[in-house]
């Protein structure tokens, strides 16, 4: 690409650990923190409505139990998103999506939207994610804000064939010691971008990547010596959960 679009650094799910993942109030937490994008989970309620959570179940950050596909958004909306991460975030709720793209929208900051789809609904949840942002905002739009990606093949390819013109990043967090299937991928579903855990990225990939016109992302690193590092070798951009380190690296 002839001008990379994205920052340096990109907050991790709003604002690393510092918030609840995925919240509003994380989000608004990482804007006051001075990033400028952030990187969310999305997937459907049984009512298919599009909201940020990153887990098959809620267990882990909500008060509810079991999958998050089998409740619709209105029992959703009224559990606690925040009490999981300390007593100052008490009653946060889960966020529908739509609240989250109209505050990128009108912050003017950007977006990496993880399509995280329910077990089974991979295509359906690329599609309706597409869909979505496109009805907010026409792709051609100056500075446009999203950037689509998933782990998902299915998923970037449900999200092509609705919305083409939409950004798109394959996510990697295991070469399955085939590095070339997941080049493969990368064509298939028309990526301008690889999105690696960092743990596994070589300066081979990185070059690969360049060569063929694509930018390089990873997650989830927060130390400095490996943001630093990452850097070295050619990394585009670095996924963090570090609110701190902002003020080392600005593009």
């Amino acid at each position: 690409m002839s001008t990379y679009p994205y920052p340096n650094l990109i907050a991790h799910r709003g604002a690393g650990k510092d918030a609840p993942e995925n919240s509003l109030a994380a989000f608004r937490l990482g804007a006051e923190n001075g990033y400028t994008m952030f990187e969310c989970d999305v997937k459907l309620s049984k009512d298919k409505e599009l909201f940020l959570h990153h887990d098959d179940v809620l267990d882990r950050t909500t008060n509810g139990e079991g999958l998050a596909k089998h409740h619709i958004w209105l029992e959703l909306s009224k559990l606690d998103a925040g009490s999981w991460h300390s007593a100052h975030y008490a009653g946060e709720s889960l966020a529908r999506f739509e609240q989250l793209v109209d505050f990128i929208i009108a912050n003017k900051l950007q977006l990496d939207v993880e399509i995280k789809p329910n077990p089974n609904e991979d295509y359906e949840t690329g599609v309706a994610t597409a869909k979505f942002l496109e009805a907010k905002l026409h792709f051609g739009t100056s500075a446009y804000p999203f950037l689509l990606s998933s782990f998902q093949p299915e998923s970037l390819k449900g999200a092509m064939d609705a919305v083409p013109a939409i950004p798109r990043a394959l996510l990697v967090d295991d070469w399955e010691n085939d590095v070339d299937k997941f080049f493969q991928i990368l064509d298939d579903t028309a990526c301008i971008g690889i999105i690696t855990n960092y743990k596994i990225l070589t300066e081979e990939v990185v070059e690969r990547c360049h060569q063929s016109g694509r930018f390089v992302m990873v997650y989830t690193a927060n130390e400095p010596e490996d943001i630093k590092h990452l850097f070295e070798i050619g990394v585009d951009s670095v996924i963090t959960d570090n609110m701190k380190i902002l003020k080392d690296y600005t593009r």
